[in-house]
């Protein structure tokens, strides 16, 4: 029998084998989001439940993972499950995260019971583990408040930006990308919606800044490849980059997330590469991501191994 503390330890978390995509066999995860906090990277994923041969999603909460250096990954128990929000009425699609002033920001897209189509709401906590409780007690966008399509899922997929002035925006949108400033409290909006046209784009828009310029990068095209668009603020005006991540060969989508860790940068994304993987049972990977002359990132090939070890400080703590 465990003595109760080691079983409570084990019962805390659960250590990944690592050096190898994907990031989890023990379970499918797909639409990463990701936050480098002290020393350490945090995923939230949502968590693919589809039986084998299912037609659709089954997503009911996020799982979150953590790595000092980006082989070795920790399972975090609590995850965050789309009941956090009372006006949900399921699904746990794609999210994005940031932190400010000490609190952590998970802005999610969910059903709304109420307001037919998808919803974006945000949740918040004193860590990046959770627990994470709904910071708003409603939706932050509904699909009554976007009229460019006739869908009822063009509200998807936030991504949170910060830029270095303070500022924060909220990018997301299916079929057409929109944007809109947040105020200091991250929790509404601070002005009105304003949409961006863009060469085909799908869904997943993902915003971030390295070495003084701006990169927004999306899914485009479907199947799903990743692209990006360069620009000299966070709202543009957008040049055309080039094509980052070919489109996956058993799943439609490709949804991703960008990071600097550790002196180097990474792309996390998701495939159908485990077995019985697919459309609806994907897995989340983990690639470095290299910049080229001008700044120009350069194309990324998806590989089993992953990439090399980086550990950081917070490995010997």
């Amino acid at each position: 029998m465990l003595k109760p503390l080691i079983a409570a330890t084990l019962l805390a978390t659960t250590a990944l084998a690592g050096a190898a995509n994907p990031l989890t066999s023990r379970i499918f995860t797909a639409d990463p989001a990701a936050l480098v906090d002290n020393g350490r990277v945090y995923l939230y994923v949502g968590h693919d439940e589809a039986p084998v041969g299912g037609k659709d999603y089954v997503m009911n909460e996020w799982k979150v993972f953590s790595s000092c250096d980006m082989q070795h990954w920790t399972e975090h128990p609590a995850g965050v499950p789309f009941s956090t929000f009372k006006w949900a009425a399921r699904d746990a699609w794609a999210s994005d995260v940031t932190k400010r002033n000490g609190k952590y920001y998970l802005y999610v897209t969910v059903e709304h019971k109420t307001i037919p189509g998808k919803a974006i709401g945000v949740a918040v906590s004193d860590s990046p583990t959770g627990p994470f409780v709904d910071a708003r007690g409603t939706a932050l966008i509904t699909n009554d408040m976007t009229h460019e399509t006739e869908i009822s899922w063009d509200d998807i997929d936030p991504a949170i930006f910060v830029d270095d002035d303070g500022q924060a925006y909220l990018y997301w949108g299916n079929t057409v990308m929109k944007y809109a400033k947040l105020k200091a409290n991250m929790t509404e909006l601070d002005g009105p919606i304003h949409t961006v046209g863009l060469d085909q784009f799908t869904e997943a828009s993902y915003l971030h800044k390295h070495a003084g310029k701006y990169y927004l990068s999306y899914s485009r095209k479907w199947p799903e490849e990743t692209v990006y668009m360069t620009g000299p603020t966070a709202t543009g005006p957008w040049s055309y980059g080039g094509v980052i991540m070919e489109k996956n060969t058993n799943v439609g989508t490709i949804h991703h997330a960008i990071i600097d860790f550790n002196g180097k940068s990474y792309i996390i994304y998701h495939n159908g590469k485990l077995p019985t993987g697919g459309d609806y049972r994907r897995s989340v990977a983990i690639e470095e991501l290299h910049y080229g002359p001008n700044g120009k990132i350069l194309p990324v090939p998806q590989t089993e191994q992953g990439p090399a070890a980086n550990p950081s400080a917070a490995c010997k703590r």
